[in-house]
């Protein structure tokens, strides 16, 4: 009897198929044997104690045109899924907070959520490196003025960007002069927000390298996201350009530090932010770049997490 895969993700309909993650584990998934079936965030509810979800049967397709196909929609309980992959992009506001109660209360029902809900409310992208100070460079949080000036004085060139941004959004450079350095403590925190300070590191020049985890381990290339000219992020929702290429023994020696943390948590499908030799980030709500590194080495990474799932849900489909 086959198993099912369920998704929670933004809309279907939006997304850039040939570059789209999400899309790249749900074809591993079909491709294996798994039923898939489909939620957006309005899609779920709890009901006397039971999480309950308006899903549709999804069929899916490696076509730029026509990539997926939706059947009719039926309730019924979460916890009656094996699993189900939690894909919706930030915000992380109070509505995926809400959803991860939601999805955690399915976990104790029966169905398998990747990323474990708990730890995605737990492990902010932004805070989660300070838990590995052994990883990266001279890096702050907080919002009062004084001590972020104090910290640009320290180091004279500084990446200061919000907690709870994504695609290189809110990200700002201020150099050696100091300018602009007032307005963009003021517009980051806006007076209580916390934020974070980074050392500029020139290697972005080389690339944002995003190395994928997958169950604690790492995948043995990455994809190095080189800025635009004049810009520094990587991103390439800032318009950044990829190259895949292979880790570094740096680079492993980071996933090492990193991977046994991850794994216990239940952050089986993570994405790793380094820029040069120093750890920037920890991407867990819905890391990307899969497609690109696959089409560069065939590594089928959905795959790879598909081995995990099925591992952890007794044994590979008959």
């Amino acid at each position: 009897m086959s198993r099912t895969l369920g998704v929670l993700m933004d809309p279907i309909a939006a997304i850039k198929p040939y570059k789209d993650t999400t899309l790249h584990l749900l074809l591993a998934a079909q491709a294996r044997g798994w039923r898939l079936r489909y939620y957006e965030m309005g899609d779920l509810w709890v009901r006397d104690g039971i999480a309950l979800g308006r899903g549709r049967a999804l069929e899916v397709r490696d076509d730029r045109q026509d990539w997926f196909t939706l059947g009719a929609p039926d309730v019924a309980p979460l916890g009656d899924l094996d699993a189900l992959l939690m894909r919706k992009d930030p915000p992380f506001d109070l509505d995926y907070i809400a959803a991860t109660y939601t999805l955690e209360l399915a976990e104790a029902q029966g169905c398998r959520v990747v990323n474990r809900p708990a730890a995605l409310r737990d492990c902010n992208e932004k805070f989660f490196i300070t838990r590995f100070p052994q990883c990266c460079a001279p890096t702050l949080i907080a919002r009062d003025p004084t001590t972020l000036r104090a910290f640009h004085a320290e180091h004279g060139d500084v990446i200061f960007k919000p907690l709870d941004g994504m695609g290189g959004s809110g990200i700002f450079r201020v150099g050696p002069d100091g300018l602009n350095l007032g307005a963009v403590i003021e517009a980051l925190t806006d007076g209580r927000h916390l934020i974070m300070a980074q050392q500029y590191l020139p290697a972005i020049r080389d690339g944002d390298k995003r190395i994928l985890m997958v169950d604690g381990e790492p995948v043995p290339y990455c994809l190095a996201r080189v800025p635009m000219q004049g810009e520094t992020r990587g991103n390439l929702a800032a318009g950044g350009s990829g190259r895949p290429q292979p880790l570094s023994e740096r680079d492993r020696w980071i996933a090492a530090q990193v991977g046994p943390e991850l794994k216990a948590r239940g952050l089986i499908f993570v994405g790793l932010d380094v820029i040069g030799d120093w750890l920037t980030e920890i991407n867990v709500t819905s890391p990307t770049c899969a497609r690109e590194i696959d089409a560069a080495h065939d590594l089928d990474i959905g795959g790879r997490l598909m081995t995990v799932l099925e591992r952890q849900s007794a044994g590979p489909l008959p």
